[in-house]
C-alpha cells in the first residue's frame, strides 16, 4: 500500500513540476494549485518534494528541478524577499539543507548557514524568544511566540553541529523549553500562540489565530508539536522534550474520530463548519514516526503509537488521497488553511503532500526527511 502510494506521488509531481515551471504551489481551489513566486512560508514544501521524489528514484528529472528551487532560494535570501517571519527553517532546511544531505554541495551547506544567521534576527534578547511575525517593536505582533516554530528549530541545531557556535543552540533550546511551558496546557492540548511583554519577557497569555477559539486545540498546532518536541529530542536527548511529544501525540489520537483524520480543531463544535483537515493528520503522523524512532522497544505506549499510526495512513492513503486520481494535481484531499479566515478550508495543501510523502517514505523506504542528517 505505501510503495503503490509513494508511486502515485512521484508521478504526479512528475507532472506537475511542468504545470507549475519556475513557480511554486502554495493551496489550491476547487483543486487546482494556486501558484506563487518564491515569496511563501510554504515554498520549501514543493522543494522537499521534488528532493524526495530523487531520492526514491534518482531521476536527474527530480534533482535538476529541485536544485532549480535551491537557486530560487539563493536570490531570495540575497534580495531579503518577504523573509521577516520566523519560518526560515521551513524554507531552507527542506530546499538548501535537503541539498546539503543528499548531494554534500557545499555551496547550499553554506546557503543554510546563511539562512540560519537569518533566523536569528528573530531572537528577541530582551524578552528571550523568537519573535514570529512583525518587526522589532511591533504593537500588535512584537511579543508573539507560534508553536509552528518548533519545526523551524532544526535549522539552528543544524547550524550549530555545522559551525560550533553555540548561539544557534542555546536560541533553539530557550524558544524550545519557552514552548514546553507556556503553548502546552496542563491537559496536554495547545495553545497555537502566546504572547509575552517584550520589554520584560513576563509571559501574558495565550491566544489562536487559525483556531476556533483561544482556547480550543487547532489541530496542526498540536501535530506540529508532536513532530517538533520530537525532534527537539533529537537534538538534544533533554527527556522533557521526548515526553512532552508523547503527551501531545497521545491527546491528538485520543480525540480523533473514527476514521482517524482530524477535524481543524479539535474543540470545533459539529454544528459549525467543521472542515477536517488532512494536513494535520500528515504531520502528526510523520511526528509519531520521529517519536517512534526514540522509544524503547518495550515502552508502553509503543503499541498504541504503531497502531495509531497505520489507522492514520491507512485512511489517508485509501480514503483522503488522490491515488485513484491520475489527473490531480494535489496528493490529499481535505486539508485545511485557515477555516476562520475562510482562506482554503477543503482542498490541497502543499504541506499536506509533503508530510504525506515524507511519512510515506519514512515507513517504506526508511527514509528520513531533512530535518536532521
Amino acid at each position: 500500500m505505501w510503495k503503490k502510494a509513494i508511486e502515485d506521488a512521484v508521478s504526479k509531481t512528475r507532472y506537475n513540476i511542468e504545470r507549475f515551471g519556475d513557480l511554486f504551489p502554495h493551496v489550491s481551489t476547487n483543486g487546482k494549485y494556486g501558484l506563487n513566486e518564491n515569496t511563501d512560508w510554504t515554498n520549501g514544501f514543493w522543494s522537499g518534494m521534488l528532493w524526495l521524489c530523487y531520492e526514491y528514484t534518482r531521476d536527474d528529472v527530480f534533482k535538476a528541478a529541485a536544485q532549480r528551487t535551491v537557486e530560487s532560494f539563493r536570490k531570495r535570501l540575497a534580495e531579503n524577499v518577504v523573509l521577516s517571519h520566523h519560518d526560515i527553517g521551513f524554507l531552507y532546511s527542506l530546499s538548501s539543507k535537503a541539498h546539503w544531505i543528499i548531494e554534500k554541495d557545499e555551496s547550499a551547506r553554506q546557503l543554510t548557514i546563511q539562512a540560519a544567521d537569518k533566523l536569528m534576527e528573530r531572537w528577541r534578547e530582551k524578552g528571550q524568544y523568537f519573535q514570529a511575525w512583525g518587526s522589532l517593536g511591533d504593537e500588535n505582533e512584537g511579543g508573539r511566540i507560534i508553536i509552528d516554530c518548533l519545526l523551524n528549530l532544526p535549522l539552528l541545531y543544524w547550524a550549530f553541529e555545522q559551525t560550533g557556535e553555540e548561539r544557534y543552540r542555546s536560541a533553539a533550546i530557550i524558544q524550545a523549553d519557552k514552548s514546553r511551558r507556556y503553548l502546552v496546557r496542563g491537559d496536554d492540548s495547545s495553545y497555537h500562540t502566546f504572547f509575552f511583554n517584550q520589554e520584560t519577557g513576563e509571559p501574558i497569555g495565550g491566544a489562536t489565530h487559525q483556531g476556533f477559539t483561544n482556547g480550543s486545540t487547532w489541530t496542526r498546532g498540536q501535530a506540529w508539536g508532536v513532530y517538533g518536541f520530537a525532534l527537539s529530542y533529537r537534538y538534544t536527548k533533554n527527556p522533557l522534550y521526548l515526553e512532552t511529544s508523547k503527551r501531545m501525540a497521545l491527546y491528538f489520537m485520543k480525540n480523533l474520530p473514527e476514521d482517524y483524520v482530524s477535524y481543524w480543531d479539535f474543540n470545533v463544535p459539529m454544528s459549525e463548519a467543521a472542515f477536517r483537515d488532512s494536513s494535520a493528520t500528515a504531520i502528526a503522523s510523520a511526528g509519531l514516526l520521529e517519536l517512534l524512532s526514540h522509544l524503547e522497544a518495550d515502552d508502553s505506549d509503543r503499541v498504541l503509537f504503531e497502531e495509531g499510526l497505520y489507522k492514520m495512513m491507512k485512511t489517508l492513503v485509501e480514503n483522503y488521497s488522490t491515488i485513484d486520481e491520475p489527473a490531480a494535481e494535489g496528493l490529499l484531499k481535505h486539508g485545511s488553511y485557515h477555516v476562520r479566515g475562510n482562506i482554503a478550508p477543503d482542498d490541497f495543501m502543499i504541506w499536506g503532500d509533503y508530510y504525506y510523502l515524507e511519512a510515506l517514505m519514512r515507513m517504506e523506504k526508511k527514509s528520513k526527511g531533512y530535518w536532521y542528517e
